[in-house]
């Protein structure tokens, strides 16, 4: 069974704190709660830009600061069959599609990222549940593949398409789409996510072996490559929905907003996000999209999930999730 945090908040909270909770959750689940929540939203979007230009940097640490474990989050070992064939390669055969509002479609393999120029940046990642963790990551600069692509004109934002399924929506593959069927699970948070996978790991019940990504005892945990193995996972007789997320041209742009392959001197862990996961500093961890397959630039969020711009956002996160 998985506890998710909201339950353990209630079970731990008085009699008033539960009600106010309560009526907080029955707010923001109402048509002017979500006008209040968005208004809050847009208002820290524009305080934050008002004060800060395109080239403002997050702060960046010394490399004493770094953390001895970067505790990874949501998905830890991805099950899809695509990405196990993939990661049992070592991603020797992944390709970075670079497509949609673009002059010249890419596709860029490790290597090909690896050739561009490269940033290296020591932050701190603050995720929505409270901690935090500082490591140094390497990669490149998303400016550098938009530039190698061209944008179109009409060009707003870079959705990022990436790897792990969170949701398989009942009904078969190739149906109507989404919303014809209910969802065979449905997280509450990225952290539970994580939970579940460790639950499954731990009863051998996922189709991969077991993974040391609860915090070290002793040694860090050395997951370099070594989860993926294309043959268990099952068929899937739903629709996958994996997980994404978007940023504007705003942050694309940034200096510090890379498309990271390294961690802390080493190339990225399996748990942490490999091949790619997205660095965008001045924004929370869920932002961070790990295990990118595919940045479409397009104009218009409308038609990318439910209309909200990422996965947690169209499950009631803010899409601008400035820090």
């Amino acid at each position: 069974m998985i506890l998710h945090r909201r339950k353990l908040l209630t079970a731990g909270a008085g009699l008033m704190g539960t009600a106010l909770l309560g009526g907080c959750d029955r707010f923001a689940g109402t048509e002017e709660g979500q006008r209040t929540l968005k208004v809050g939203e847009d208002a820290n979007a524009y305080v934050q830009r008002l004060l800060m230009s395109p080239a403002t940097l997050a702060r960046e640490f010394p490399a004493a600061m770094i953390s001895p474990w970067f505790k990874p989050n949501g998905t830890i070992d991805p099950p899809d069959r695509a990405y196990r064939a993939l990661a049992a390669q070592k991603f020797s055969d992944f390709k970075l599609t670079v497509d949609g509002l673009v002059q010249t479609p890419l596709a860029l393999s490790l290597s090909d990222l690896r050739a561009l120029p490269t940033r290296t940046q020591i932050t701190r990642h603050d995720c929505v549940e409270g901690w935090s963790c500082i490591g140094q990551w390497a990669g490149v600069p998303l400016a550098e593949v938009l530039k190698k692509a061209g944008l179109k004109p009409q060009a707003r934002y870079a959705v990022f398409h990436c790897a792990d399924t969170l949701e398989v929506e009942a009904g078969p593959k190739g149906g109507k789409g989404r919303g014809q069927g209910a969802s065979l699970w449905r997280p509450t948070h990225p952290g539970a996510v994580r939970d579940a996978y460790v639950q499954l790991a731990a009863a051998d019940d996922w189709g991969g072996p077991a993974t040391a990504t609860d915090a070290p005892k002793t040694n860090a945990p050395t997951d370099d490559w070594g989860q993926g193995s294309p043959a268990p996972e099952p068929e899937e007789t739903g629709i996958p929905i994996r997980y994404y997320e978007s940023i504007d041209l705003y942050d694309a742009f940034n200096p510090q907003t890379i498309l990271a392959y390294d961690l802390n001197g080493k190339p990225l862990p399996v748990s942490n996000g490999a091949p790619l996961r997205l660095r965008v500093e001045r924004q929370l961890g869920y932002k961070q999209a790990k295990y990118v397959m595919r940045v479409e630039m397009v104009e218009s969020l409308a038609d990318i999930g439910q209309g909200s711009g990422g996965y947690w956002e169209d499950r009631g996160y803010e899409w601008y999730a400035g820090i």
